[in-house]
């Protein structure tokens, strides 16, 4: 990036910390929050920016003073070390980034092959998944889910948010959890002891605002039902569960969670809208193949991404040749390792593409 657009960038960053500072503007939540995360995003370039510049300025000095006095050599030596340091984080953080890497996260897991223990296994994903937003502070919500008689999910959807604004939200750090996942255990319902593979898909998509994609109510079916839950046994007396389907692409949701309709619809319609953006940026981009080459429409077990075998305590990430003998920290929430693995693997796949074009 050149200096006139990185004075650009300064401006831009200006004019947000100034709009932020105004009452009016938290007046409307909507603005206020779009406004958040853009500042969040542009803050840890222009910290950077900031520290280089002062780094160049004080190395200038130190070496002008070392040619006086020795005793100022070893600043300027630290000083010619930091300034390429930061001048590589700069870089970096100039990179092209995914636009929804300061989104919230909508996630639907399902289970597949292997009948009760790939439902139990949906589960343990679900707890996985929740245990690591309890680690990192961030908000879960259950939207809708169908139990099994064992505890396990046929399905489920979870809402993850973060408490505030930040450059690398939710997203940026679950986007690539989506595909299946394959898990090599003895089940609870195995009497002979032997160990089975079976697997659970995992589907993850930005949380949108209502301003990105624009719903007709005239492209919707919504049908009520009532609330059910392990094995199918009705827990409500009215009819206060929704599903939509959108009628243009087919795509069905439903919630069954919040106690009104009207909520239930609310939710479902979150859901909806985020599948659609999705859905949308795929068309668009037509490469489905590289910005979501990770996420399968259907649970084979062949076509996983990563594998959990107890037997060894161990996980595997196909993607990125990632194995650690964790897995029972992992399902405690500990996805750190993983998550650091494929994240940097990314990074590295974009400054290689940025240095050859």
């Amino acid at each position: 990036m050149d200096s006139t657009s990185l004075r650009e960038l300064l401006d831009e960053y200006a004019a947000l910390e100034q709009a932020l500072a105004d009452p009016a503007v938290h007046g409307d939540q909507a603005r206020a929050r779009k406004l958040g995360r853009r500042y969040a995003a542009l803050t840890p370039t222009v910290k950077t920016l900031r520290e280089l510049e002062s780094a160049r300025e004080d190395l200038t000095a130190a070496r002008e003073l070392a040619a006086e006095d020795e005793a100022f050599a070893a600043e300027a030596e630290s000083l010619a070390e930091r300034v390429p340091a930061l001048e590589a984080r700069l870089t970096e953080l100039l990179l092209p980034r995914d636009p929804h890497d300061g989104s919230d996260l909508l996630m639907e897991i399902k289970s597949g092959e292997g009948g009760d223990e790939s439902a139990l296994f949906a589960g343990d994903l679900l707890r996985m998944y929740l245990r690591y937003a309890e680690r990192h502070g961030w908000q879960t919500e259950v939207l809708d889910g169908t139990e099994t008689e064992l505890g396990g999910y046929k399905d489920v959807t979870v809402a993850i948010k973060s408490r505030t604004p930040a450059a690398d939200g939710v997203w940026s750090r679950l986007k690539f959890e989506g595909g299946v996942h394959r898990v090599q255990r003895v089940p609870v319902t195995e009497s002979q002891g032997r160990i089975h593979t079976s697997a659970a898909g995992v589907l993850v998509y930005p949380d949108v605002e209502d301003v990105e994609v624009a719903i007709d109510e005239k492209d919707l079916r919504v049908d009520v039902f009532r609330s059910s839950g392990k094995g199918g046994q009705s827990v409500n007396t009215t009819d206060s569960a929704v599903r939509i389907t959108h009628l243009p692409t087919g795509i069905v949701v439903s919630c069954q969670n919040e106690r009104s309709q009207l909520q239930n619809k609310t939710r479902a319609l979150q859901v909806l809208r985020a599948r659609l953006v999705a859905l949308a940026e795929e068309e668009a981009a037509k490469q489905a193949a590289d910005t979501r080459r990770s996420q399968v429409r259907t649970v084979d077990r062949s076509e996983r991404v990563r594998t959990y075998n107890f037997p060894e305590n161990r996980i595997s990430d196909h993607r990125v040749n990632y194995k650690a003998y964790n897995l029972d920290q992992v399902l405690d929430g500990d996805l750190d390792g993983v998550l650091d693995a494929l994240a940097s693997a990314d990074r590295d796949e974009r400054l290689a593409a940025a240095q050859s074009a």
